[in-house]
């Protein structure tokens, strides 16, 4: 079992900047995609950005040119550095990670609020 943490969630006015954390329980330089999905009150929890360990990264239009998710091999972190949020990005946060690429499995983290104020 993968253990994620997430961290850095927080509340911040509108066009503001937060950076979020999820440090995995080991090592991460071959876990085939890292990523974070959201959920907002009342609503479906939503896809924000994944990453590949090829380097490869994807974003929903939502946040796209907004929102950065890299990976730090050597803290075993991924982030979300996100900028110009609007209130529609209040939500809780959760990292997730999808170790291999023949197999299915996921895992998450307990999730960070992230609340964005007009």
């Amino acid at each position: 079992q993968v253990q994620l943490v997430e961290s850095g969630g927080g509340l911040v006015q509108a066009g503001g900047s937060l950076s979020l954390s999820c440090v995995a329980s080991g090592s991460i330089s071959r876990v085939y995609v890292l990523g974070w999905y959201r959920q907002a009150p009342g609503k479906q929890r939503e896809l924000v950005a994944a990453t590949t360990n090829s380097g490869n990264s994807d974003y929903a239009d939502s946040v796209n040119g907004r929102f950065t998710s890299s990976r730090d091999n050597a803290k075993n972190t991924v982030y979300l550095q996100m900028t110009n949020l609007k209130p529609e990005d209040t939500a809780v946060y959760y990292c997730y990670s999808r170790p291999n690429v023949f197999r299915e499995s996921t895992y998450w983290g307990q999730g960070t609020q992230v609340t964005v104020s007009s």
